[in-house]
């Protein structure tokens, strides 16, 4: 605890609600609905050498998740995804981590909050690697998460919503302290979902198969990926995975905008070896996600 810099004493500025103020300064208040009931969706974006990564796929995203969680953001696509820019160039940064967030304000307590303002403020620092780069090089280890992904007749499974994150918070925790980078979940029927906070992929004579995301999100560096494989000509399955299988696959990887492309060495009682495939992914990405890179390819 000694070298953690908590999030709320930094350096730089955040943008709150169409002002870049200090960021020290920006603040709610304890009685905020979204603290108590969750209600707040959120982006995660990363930024390559002053350009974010599918800005507006992700502007797009933090809209729509708003809307099925219903309510509005006062601000365009257009206008978030300018906000974005102008908070990467106000802190001086060029790589680094973006984090949007809209909310339910203070202005009524109670489960029913249509009266409340909408607030919306993104921040941005210098994030490196989700993993410590030594795991990720061998592959990371996992283990099995005991909760599970939601059916999304319970919950707003399509959104990128803060709630549904307390239980991945939960089994994060469970993994880390029994020596674990991270743990795969299993969706409400028993199948195979995702990580705490990423897709996963495994691979097996040299076709990737991966869950169906009808219960969770469609990553959107998920589907990069899966673009980059079909670029390649490697087949990609989407399709129901059971746990039982995990054992008849050769390689494994998760992606996210914070992991990116990730080999995993094990699944709990399960081994894999990072492979060509995997590297070949990891390294298209790479190059995708440099933007002087692209053009110059362009």
């Amino acid at each position: 605890m000694a070298d953690l810099v908590p999030y709320h004493d930094r350096d730089g500025l955040i943008w709150m609600d169409g002002a870049l103020l200090p960021w020290r300064d920006v603040k709610v208040h304890v009685l905020t609905h979204a603290l108590h009931y969750a209600s707040a969706v959120f982006e995660g974006e990363r930024c390559y050498e002053g350009e974010i990564f599918k800005l507006t796929e992700h502007s797009e995203r933090l809209v729509e998740s708003a809307r099925i969680l219903d309510f509005e953001i006062p601000y365009s696509v257009a206008q978030i995804d300018q906000a974005c820019r102008d908070t990467v160039a106000a802190n001086k940064l060029s790589d680094c981590y973006v984090r949007p967030l809209a909310w339910r304000g203070s202005e009524q307590m109670g489960v029913s909050a249509r009266q409340t303002k909408i607030h919306l403020m993104i921040a941005a620092w210098n994030w490196g690697s989700y993993f410590p780069m030594e795991q990720r090089l061998k592959g990371i280890r996992v283990t099995h998460a005991q909760y599970r992904r939601p059916d999304p007749a319970c919950a707003p499974a399509k959104a990128k919503a803060a709630g549904l994150y307390m239980i991945c918070t939960i089994e994060k925790h469970r993994a880390e302290r029994a020596g674990y980078s991270d743990a795969l979940m299993l969706d409400y029927r028993g199948r195979v979902a995702e990580c705490t906070g990423a897709n996963v992929f495994l691979i097996k004579d040299g076709v990737i198969h991966t869950p169906e995301p009808d219960c969770f999100l469609d990553g959107i560096t998920r589907r990069t990926v899966i673009d980059l494989a079909k670029a390649r000509g490697i087949e990609v399955i989407n399709r129901a995975i059971m746990p039982e299988e995990l054992g008849s696959f050769s390689e494994c990887f998760i992606t996210g905008t914070a992991a990116e492309i990730t080999p995993v060495s094990e699944i709990g009682e399960h081994r894999y070896k990072p492979g060509k495939i995997t590297e070949t992914l990891l390294n298209d990405y790479t190059e995708l996600v440099k933007p002087k890179k692209r053009v110059a390819a362009e």
